[in-house]
């Protein structure tokens, strides 16, 4: 497997969810789709640390429910079990047995204790799952640690998602390498506030379930929590963190002179798959990252970039390849940020187009040219203070439509 060193971390070329020790996957087809797979499965070979951040909507689906109370028992999870093609939420008390069902047939198939598995649905709202199509799933289950099961895995949490997302990434602590790998789902409904997608991560770290709940809640609102495809929330969806020791470092405490490294290397691995759901939004054609300097704090910035890089008419700018710097303005202009509208610095990619909020001259052509790759930068100072931060999103296409008006039929 070959390594690509930056810095004191290395990204793993094709790291996947089970680059780090200890683990195994499988994803199978259950019949819950008419032919993709739709029911996956991680196993970790020990008892590991578990760490969860969940969506803030107030319609929390029950397999959200479930994992929360197998986490808070002991903070330890040995199995993750998903499925997709139905979110088993709004299903009432009869989704909330569902799911307590499904944690159960996993933990007789791999003879765990039940508070060790974890579940998480991901599909359509309001439907109740063929618990019989998802017994017979859990059943056929194999897990096994080739790049195939991986993949098996990272297709059965796949729904109107155009490509698998995954990475991986190491680096070395207490002389041992520490492994990070990771696989997510998520095109559409996505605007987290704490995760509003599927993101799943692995680590053979040693980390206590606090210390790993404290550091990935700090990753997550820099990563996660600054995507954006379409302003909405969804009811399922989480980003959960599984940590097994394996790789025998001295735990990692926010004392431990490399706990920075842990933190930086878990922030690589969430922003990598956070990017990767922004790509994929449904729809989308351009990746769009804003960054904005010179705010109030770092809070600021991140929450302007994030109004910029979620605003439909910036979005469908991107799209068109028009360069209407005015309705950046019109993003940060409606925040609640501190912007003192006589300094502001913008442009897109090397272009230009305000300085000190007087607008420049520029090229109409090179800025469609740029416009119409597939990756475009925005760039924003503010001069008010010196808070830093990025957000991720996509343009806003006609597929989008076309996909969300016809998602159930």
């Amino acid at each position: 497997m070959q390594l690509l060193l930056k810095d004191k971390m290395v990204e793993i070329e094709n790291g996947n969810i089970l680059s780090p020790q200890g683990f195994t996957t499988a994803g199978v087809h259950a019949g819950l789709r008419y032919a993709k797979k739709d029911l996956g499965i991680i196993i970790s070979e020990i008892p590991a640390s578990a760490a969860a951040v969940y969506t803030t909507n107030q319609f929390q689906a029950a397999p959200l429910i479930v994992t929360k109370e197998s986490i808070e028992s002991e903070g330890l999870l040995q199995a993750v079990v998903v499925n997709s093609a139905c979110a088993n939420a709004c299903t009432g008390v009869r989704g909330h047995k569902d799911a307590l069902i499904m944690r159960s047939l996993t933990s007789e198939k791999f003879n765990l204790k039940e508070n060790y598995v974890a579940v998480a649905s991901t599909g359509v709202i309001g439907k109740y799952l063929d618990m019989d199509k998802i017994s017979n799933g859990i059943q056929s289950l194999s897990p096994g640690k080739s790049n195939s099961d991986a993949v098996d895995f990272q297709t059965a949490i796949l729904t109107t998602d155009i490509v698998m997302k995954s990475c991986g990434y190491s680096s070395i602590i207490d002389g041992q390498t520490i492994t990070i790998g990771g696989a997510a789902k998520g095109s559409g409904m996505i605007h987290p506030n704490m995760a509003t997608m599927l993101g799943f991560l692995t680590t053979d770290a040693a980390i206590s379930p606090e210390n790993l709940s404290a550091a990935l809640k700090r990753v997550t609102n820099h990563t996660f929590n600054q995507i954006t495809v379409d302003g909405d929330t969804s009811t399922n969806d989480m980003v959960l963190c599984l940590a097994n020791g394996l790789a025998g470092n001295h735990p990692l405490t926010p004392e431990h002179p490399e706990w920075e490294t842990f933190v930086e290397l878990l922030k690589k691995a969430c922003e990598n798959l956070a990017k990767q759901i922004a790509m994929d939004g449904e729809g989308a054609t351009k990746l769009v990252e804003v960054e904005v300097l010179g705010a109030k704090d770092d809070e600021e910035a991140r929450f302007i970039a994030k109004q910029i890089v979620g605003s439909n008419l910036v979005k469908t700018a991107i799209f068109g390849a028009d360069a209407n710097w005015g309705r950046i303005i019109g993003a940060i202009g409606q925040t609640k940020a501190a912007i003192n509208p006589y300094t502001v610095d913008m442009a897109i990619g090397s272009i230009k187009m305000l300085e000190n909020s007087v607008p420049c001259t520029f090229s109409e052509d090179e800025a469609r040219n740029y416009l119409n790759q597939p990756f475009i930068k925005i760039f924003v100072n503010l001069h008010v203070g010196k808070g830093a931060g990025k957000a991720w999103g996509c343009d806003l296409s006609y597929d989008y439509v076309k996909i969300n008006a016809s998602y159930r039929t």
